[in-house]
C-alpha cells in the first residue's frame, strides 16, 4: 500500500469515528500529517509504512507540539523492519506511542483500547495493584505462595500489587489462578507515561536567525514563542495567560506559502487556534483564516491585546467575505 492510500485510510478512519480531521500536511518539513479533534481529545498523527522511518528529531518535536497545543502525538504505522506491527498492542518510539490502523479502528471505533504494550524485553500490560492484593487477600494466600504458583519471588509479586507492569505470561497466569480479569487497558490519549520510561518534554530548538526579528516582535508583545523546525508553521505563540494560541509563520508571499498558509488555517481549525502569517508585502488581509500582516506592521504593534485584533479582525474580515 502506497503512502498515501494509508494516508487516506487512516483519515477516513478517523473521519468515521467521529474526528474532524485537518487536512493533510503536505509541505515539508512536517513533523506530523494531519490533527484530528473529537470532542476534547485532540491527536497530532503520523502516518508511516515503516515505523524505522520515525526519527528521534521528530518524535522529539511531536512531543513539543503535543504539549504547547494540548494535543496527543501519535504514529500509525503498518511494520517496523520487515514485520507487521502486532494488533492491540502499543509500541513506543522517542516517547511517541505508536500503533498499528487495526488497534487504532478498535480503539477509536469499537471503543476497545489495547491491553498490551512493547518495551524492551517482551510485550507487557499493567496490572491492577489493588484488585491483585485484595483477589490474593480473599483467598488467603500469602505473597510467598502467590509468589510460588507464579514461579516468581515474594518481593516481584509485592511489587505487582504496587502497581508494576507484568509480563503478558505472568497477567494470563493470575488471571487463570484467580479467575477474573487483573489487567487495565493502556491508555493511549491519556496517561501513556505511566507505561513506559520517556524524558522530559525535549527543549525548544534555537530560532533560525531569519526568524529572530518576527520572534522579538512577538516577545515584546507578550507571546511566549516556541520554535518548531519541522513543522508546517515556524513557531507556536502564547499569549501571557494561555488562553490564545497562535501557530506563526513567515517568509515572502510566495505560492509555496499561501499553501503553507491554508495548511495552518486547516490545522488551526482542528486545534482551536488561530494562525498568523508574516509576509513583507500583502495585497490581501488573510488567506483561508490565516491573517496576513506585513513585517513592517508588525514590528508597530506593541501589545498583545493589538496583535490579537489584527489576527481575529482579518481572519473574520475574509471569513465573512
Amino acid at each position: 500500500m502506497s503512502r498515501s492510500a494509508l494516508v487516506g485510510n487512516v483519515t477516513a478512519m478517523l473521519e468515521d469515528a467521529g474526528f474532524v480531521v485537518s487536512d493533510r500536511c503536505a509541505i515539508r518539513p512536517k513533523s506530523f500529517d494531519i490533527a484530528a479533534r473529537r470532542g476534547e481529545d485532540l491527536l497530532l498523527v503520523k502516518i508511516l509504512g515503516n515505523i524505522d522511518a520515525f526519527n528521534e528529531a521528530t518524535g522529539h518535536e511531536m512531543r513539543r507540539l503535543g504539549t504547547y497545543l494540548q494535543a496527543t502525538p501519535v504514529v500509525i504505522g503498518l511494520r517496523s523492519r520487515d514485520e507487521d506491527l502486532k494488533p492491540d498492542v502499543v509500541y513506543f518510539r522517542h516517547g511517541v506511542p505508536v500503533f498499528s490502523p487495526d488497534t487504532a479502528y478498535n480503539l477509536f471505533i469499537e471503543g476497545v483500547p489495547p491491553l498490551i504494550y512493547a518495551a524492551p524485553g517482551g510485550l507487557y500490560v499493567n496490572i491492577d495493584g489493588d484488585l491483585l492484593a485484595d483477589e490474593r487477600e480473599d483467598r488467603d494466600w500469602s505473597l510467598g505462595q502467590l509468589a510460588s504458583e507464579l514461579g516468581v519471588s515474594r518481593r516481584t509479586v509485592s511489587k505487582y500489587e504496587d502497581g508494576m507492569n507484568a509480563s503478558v505470561e505472568v497477567a494470563m497466569a493470575l488471571e487463570d489462578l484467580f479467575e477474573a480479569p487483573l489487567t487495565s487497558p493502556v491508555d493511549v490519549l491519556d496517561g501513556t507515561d505511566d507505561v513506559h520510561e520517556t524524558e522530559s518534554t525535549p527543549d525548544d530548538p534555537e530560532a533560525d536567525p531569519g526568524d529572530e526579528q518576527v520572534v522579538a516582535v512577538l516577545t515584546r508583545a507578550g507571546y511566549s514563542v516556541h520554535p518548531t523546525i519541522r513543522s508546517p508553521f515556524k513557531a507556536v505563540s502564547k499569549d501571557e495567560d494561555d488562553s490564545e494560541v497562535v501557530l506563526t509563520g513567515h517568509s515572502e508571499f510566495t505560492k509555496a506559502a499561501e499553501k503553507r498558509a491554508r495548511i495552518m488555517s486547516s490545522i488551526g481549525r482542528v486545534t482551536r487556534t488561530r494562525s498568523v502569517y508574516v509576509v513583507d508585502r500583502a495585497k490581501r488581509d488573510a488567506v483561508d483564516g490565516t491573517a496576513l500582516v506585513e513585517r513592517d506592521e508588525l514590528a508597530d504593534l506593541h501589545d498583545t491585546d493589538e496583535l490579537r485584533d489584527v489576527i481575529r479582525e482579518r481572519a473574520e474580515h475574509e471569513e465573512a467575505a
